[in-house]
Parts: structure tokens; sequence; C-alpha cells
């Protein structure tokens, strides 16, 4: 979901974006080639050894390996994908000759084991530790070889390779927590940093060195515009070439002079997080019913404006790991959500709210007050669980506001992922990460689904894999931690003098660069 620490600065970002949307101060109308992108997410960091540019999403890092306009890997600072042993344990990369970072140093196998060892190192708050706990070592044989040594085979490692590369000079030896790195990083990539203004903007300069030939434009700036409706009265004033939109916003430039809209398939979906514990949500009666009372088509029809799919599970129909029995029907079903509730003895009271010794069937459910998607969807689901006796309170909080719920409210969240489906569902579902943030904040455990992931992240057969993942989600749609509510098409607004654009299939974290302006070093602004 959009993370906590991504919002910290929302209030003060607001009021230092509105005094800089005047034309002369705007990035925008410099009349040249730099692009401008707008999004709602800010990092709160622009080191990868720290989270920064996840999965490999980065504009100024690169990885061992990047991904194709199809997600499929490709080789990046490796010369070729590394090699994976027989017995899945030991992973060789060779590196490209002649790359250098921004600052001119030259990329060394001992900047890879660097930047590995730091995200191991547990002294580093990084929260790609549990990523790689499957790395017993990573070693430099050569200045261009670098070896992983495995704990156990572990079928995805090769797309962990995803993760920017740091220079090992320009850390060693410091606390890298609060490292000045962190804001003026150098990493290989198309785009150098030249500023960072927190709440605002990132300006990023043309590598005209990178190793992948010099980027089509002069540069980009990230401008970061957390409130929905605001992003939108932006691009219609021409502040920006590019910006993400909730779908009803983007529809209303469908048409427009000058403006197209671009929907991209995604991996993203949206749910509402129950709490186990929770005398209410806690209930399975309870989760069944709200799961059946749920209208999944008229949320895509209305609240996505049809940008999206009805979402039964955390993998994607798309994905080849995809369980097909555990889709439900789309539309509401208030029929089987009140003999749920029956059965399990919540009676109608005279407000028509159910009761259970003494209990009424009542809870919050939060969401992030900035996001219009999430609140369309928080009281899309207050009406329909109100028409089957379940009272739902909205409530649009602060992310700071949010955090310290998560373990008795519910919650509009959002995850996914196209990669391997691993990289989101181990931590979100397996009791080894209940109650640790926004890690499996609903402390949902399962000793079924707990060997399922284990299982299938253990074990190369791609047949194996596949079984292993039909499990979880089974039990998974069984025991119900989560109403699924839909997968979303990502839309953006686009100015027409935009060329290059090649969409691809998009996770949910996907802020500064895993967004449709992945690949904007190959993009070109006609005047």
């Amino acid at each position: 979901m959009r993370s906590a620490r991504m919002v910290a600065l929302l209030a003060a970002g607001l009021v230092a974006l509105s005094a800089c949307s005047s034309p002369t101060d705007t990035p925008a109308g410099d009349g040249g080639d730099r692009l401008v992108v707008a999004t709602a997410g800010e990092p709160d960091t622009l080191n990868p050894v720290l989270n920064y540019g996840v999965d490999g999403g980065s504009l100024i890092f690169d990885g061992l390996v990047a991904r194709d306009d199809r997600n499929q890997l490709v080789p990046a600072l490796a010369r070729e994908l590394p090699t994976v042993s027989a017995d899945g344990r030991t992973v060789t990369a060779k590196l490209r000759d002649g790359v250098v970072f921004h600052d001119g140093s030259p990329l060394t196998a001992q900047d890879v084991v660097f930047t590995y060892q730091a995200v191991l190192d547990p002294k580093v708050d990084s929260t790609l530790r549990s990523d790689l706990d499957m790395l017993a070592s990573v070693a430099a044989p050569d200045p261009s070889t670098v070896v992983f040594t495995l704990e156990y085979a572990y079928a995805p490692f090769l797309q962990r390779l995803a993760l920017g590369i740091v220079p090992a000079k320009a850390l060693a030896g410091q606390d890298v927590n609060k490292a000045a790195f962190n804001r003026k990083p150098v990493g290989t990539g198309p785009y150098r940093v030249t500023s960072w203004t927190p709440g605002d903007r990132l300006v990023l300069a043309a590598n005209e060195r990178y190793w992948g030939g010099k980027p089509a434009n002069s540069g980009v700036v990230v401008a970061f515009v957390p409130d929905d409706n605001v992003r939108a009265q932006r691009m219609r004033a021409g502040e920006f070439d590019v910006a993400e939109l909730a779908p009803k916003l983007a529809s209303g430039f469908d048409g427009r002079s000058g403006y197209r809209v671009q929907r991209v398939p995604t991996a993203d979906y949206r749910g509402v997080m129950l709490p186990m514990d929770g005398p209410v949500t806690g209930d399975p009666a309870v989760r069944k019913a709200l799961n059946a009372a749920v209208d999944r088509s008229a949320m895509v029809a209305g609240v996505l404006g049809g940008a999206g799919e009805p979402a039964f599970g955390p993998i994607p129909p798309t994905s080849e790991f995809a369980e097909p029995s555990i889709a439900g029907e789309p539309a509401a079903d208030p029929a089987a959500a009140t003999a749920a509730l029956d059965a399990a003895g919540w009676k109608p009271g005279p407000d028509g709210v159910r009761v259970k010794d003494g209990r009424p069937a009542a809870f919050s459910l939060m969401y992030p007050a900035t996001d219009s998607l999430r609140k369309e969807l928080a009281l899309a689901v207050t009406a329909d669980a109100r028409k089957v006796g379940i009272k739902i309170t909205p409530e649009g909080l602060t992310w700071d506001a949010i955090t310290p719920r998560m373990k008795t409210d519910g919650l509009v969240m959002g995850f996914g992922t196209p990669y391997d489906p691993d990289f989101v569902s181990f931590k979100l579902f397996t009791s080894t990460f209940a109650g640790q943030g926004f890690f499996n904040p609903g402390s949902y455990r399962s000793a079924v689904v707990d060997q399922a992931l284990r299982d299938a992240r253990a074990n190369a057969d791609p047949a194996a894999r596949k079984a292993a993942y039909a499990t979880f989600q089974k039990q998974l749609a069984t025991d119900l931690p989560w109403v699924f509510l839909t997968y979303l098409q990502h839309t953006y607004v686009l100015s027409d003098a935009v060329e290059g654009v090649a969409p691809r299939v998009e996770p949910h974290e996907h802020d500064v660069a895993n967004s449709l302006w992945w690949n904007i070093h190959t993009w070109t602004k006609t005047p």
C-alpha cells in the first residue's frame, strides 16, 4: 500500500505545492525537453539499501538485472543473466565492462557485495532484509564476478537481483541509516539527482555516460502531489507532462484537446483487511457475510469507472499461479450473507444492526484521507454491509493515525505484484510476520498457508509451485482475513507532446519509477 513513510510530509507538502503552482515556478514551464511527471507518493530516502526503488524501480540506480516491457528479466549491470547451480544454492553474476557511477568511479563486484551485505546488516534499518533471508553470503572472487550463496534454494532469487547497486566507497564506515547519501545519492542509472525538495519535487538530470546510452531527453522532474484533486487541477493547468490520477478524475480528460488517457493493467489490488483478533472482525461468519455482501461489479463500474476487475485473492488472474476456483460472484449475494450471520447467531437488532451476545456487528474501516479511490471503496463497502445488518464506520485518517489501530480496526489496503507471488504474499499472510506493521497487520495465522508459501518459494519446479499456490489461495478464500475487492488499472493523463510511452503490467508500489514512466529515459517531448 502507499507506505506510511511516504506520507509523513503530506500537510507540509500541500502548503509547499500551493506555493509552486505558478507558471514561473513550475518545471514544465521551461519549454525544453525536460519531462515533468506527477505522482502521489514520495520516498523518504533515495538509497536502495533502505528500500528506495522497490523491485528495481529506480531512475537513479541499476540492478544486476532489470525488466523489459513484458516484465521479463534482462541483464542490466550483469553482462548476461546470472547462472544458477544445479542445486539452486549458488548464483554467479559477471559484470559489464566500463560501467561508471555518476561521479565517474568504476563499478566493481565489491560494490555489489557491499550493497547486499548492507541490506543484511542488522544495524541497517532495511525492510528488505526479510526479502533476502535465504542469502547466506555474497562474495567477489574478482573485480567483475559476484557469487551469491543461498541457505536454501529460493525459486525467484534472480528477480531479487534487481536491487539497485550503491558505491561502496560512498557508504563504507558510515551509519547507512543517517548517511547524506540517502538524500544525495550516486548511482549508475540513466539520471543523476540534482535536487530534492521534500513535499515538492525530485529533479533529475540525464546521465550522459549511462552504460545503456545517453537518455533521449535532458532530465525528469518528479512532482509529489498527494492530493488527487490537486494533482488533476495542476494537470489541467498544464504543469505536468504526465500525471497518475484516480480513474474518475482521469476520465475527465477523455476527448480533451492536447491530452490522452492511458489505462494500464496491473497486479494492484484493493481489499479490506480484517483484524483476526477483533471481537467482530475476528468472527468467521462476519467475514464470510461481508465477502458475500460486497458488490464488486458495482465497484468496478462505479468507483473505478470500468478501469479494473473484481478481485477474489492476492494473485492476479493474469499470473500463471492464479487459482481460478477461488473466484466468486462479482455481484453482491445478500441472501448468502444473511444466511451466514443467522447461522452464527447474529440476530437483527431494533435499528437493523445485528447483535450477538449483546455486541453489535459494528467496526471502524480506516482509509488514507487523501486517497479518493480508497474513500469511495470504503463508502461502497459500508453501504453494502449495512444492507445485511453490519454497521461499518468509515474513517479517513492520516497514516500516523492509522498505523497504531491496524490490529483492532479494518483498513482499506492495497498491495500486489506482477512479479513472483512470493514477493508480497509471504510477508502479508505468513504467521512469521503477524502484527509487524504493514506486514500481516491483522495477525492472520494459518499452518496450512505457512507451509504452502514455504513450499512455493523453496521449489524450482513450476508445477509444484503452482500446486502450493493453489493450496494457499484456497485456504485464504476459506479463512477470509481480507475481503478482496478489485484489481485496478492505473490511469494516467499525458500531454499529446509526449512520445515513446511503453506501458507494462504494474505492481502496487509504482510511484517514482515503476510507473508508466519506467522507461522515461527513452521518451521525447515535441515543442
